[in-house]
């Protein structure tokens, strides 16, 4: 009965247990990407940024037209546009969690871990932002509107919203680092950061569902319904920003033309719905995947 029983805001001992269990596993396995990566190693030409599968041109008429210094470009700077978009949402996600945990118990684990997952954050956008520069490429950033979007949701966004906004940018993100990483073709900045990324990441998903799970515990249908639509919309904005159009500029491509192919890749819609299978089944498993919420998956090709 002690692991039901609740203690602050409805957090429980068996809440507690589970942070506890990711304070164990920072403490056995974190990384340290200053001295993990090589970072004054030479970059081989030969070598993508991403698994060409993961391109956002693969499988396209405009793909096979390309020249390989063409498409080695092309995932350099997709694969930078990303880790871009994860500094982006890695610096909303902190001050989120910042705000969830002001003024809680600091003795709590629940406490203690939250704050060592800034700690990773920070240390995975320095890494990001290390290894674009590396690569030469120039911080791409979220357009205006989708700038202002996001300070909004930094500001408002509280519980179930603030966590699954976080669990969607990790969740797909860590399928596509967890081929990268063992691309034999891919540059080893990038198999590397996605290592450390991967397994650190992985206790950040953990905590996320667990805070979710725990805030979803009593809410009623309406609560569900807005929630489960404010999560869809912000994921469609984090999928919609991953790629800035100025990634086919730099690899000397027809911007219009290469948007249109990607909008009609179908290998690309299939990769992404299965980066997203194990998110859609968590949501639905919270009771946060609605008939709204899933029309709005399927306009980014998650659901």
């Amino acid at each position: 009965m002690a692991l039901t029983r609740p203690t602050e805001h409805g957090h429980t001992a068996g809440d507690d247990d589970v942070s506890k269990r990711l304070l164990d596993s920072a403490a056995a396995l974190s990384f340290d990407p200053s001295t993990e990566i090589d970072w004054d190693a030479p970059l081989p030409e030969e070598h993508y940024g991403l698994n060409p599968e993961w391109s956002t041109l693969y499988g396209t008429r405009l793909w096979d037209e390309m020249t390989e210094r063409q498409r080695i470009t092309l995932t350099r700077h997709e694969v930078c546009s990303i880790m871009n978009t994860g500094i982006w949402f890695e610096m909303i996600l902190q001050q989120m969690v910042l705000r969830d945990q002001y003024l809680k118990n600091p003795a709590s684990a629940e406490f203690r871990f939250a704050l060592t997952e800034i700690a990773d954050e920070c240390r995975h956008s320095i890494m990001f932002a290390r290894a674009c520069e590396k690569m030469g490429v120039p911080a791409y950033r979220p357009n205006k509107v989708v700038a202002q979007a996001g300070r909004a949701f930094k500001a408002l966004a509280k519980g179930e919203l603030a966590y699954g906004g976080i669990l969607v940018a990790e969740e797909v993100l860590d399928v596509m680092q967890r081929d990268w990483m063992r691309g034999e073709n891919v540059l080893e900045i990038v198999r590397g950061t996605s290592r450390i990324h991967v397994v650190e990441e992985s206790r950040h998903m953990k905590f996320a569902r667990q805070e979710i799970l725990e805030r979803m515990r009593h809410a009623g249908p309406a609560r569900r319904r807005t929630s489960a639509t404010g999560i869809a919309i912000g994921a469609y904005v984090i999928v919609t920003s991953m790629i800035h159009p100025g990634v086919y500029k730099a690899a000397g491509l027809d911007v219009g033309r290469a948007l249109a192919e990607v909008r009609g890749n179908e290998h690309r819609k299939a990769m992404m719905r299965n980066s997203s299978r194990h998110l859609m089944a968590f949501l639905a498993e919270a009771g946060l995947l609605t008939t709204r919420s899933a029309a709005v998956y399927r306009r980014v090709n998650m659901l």
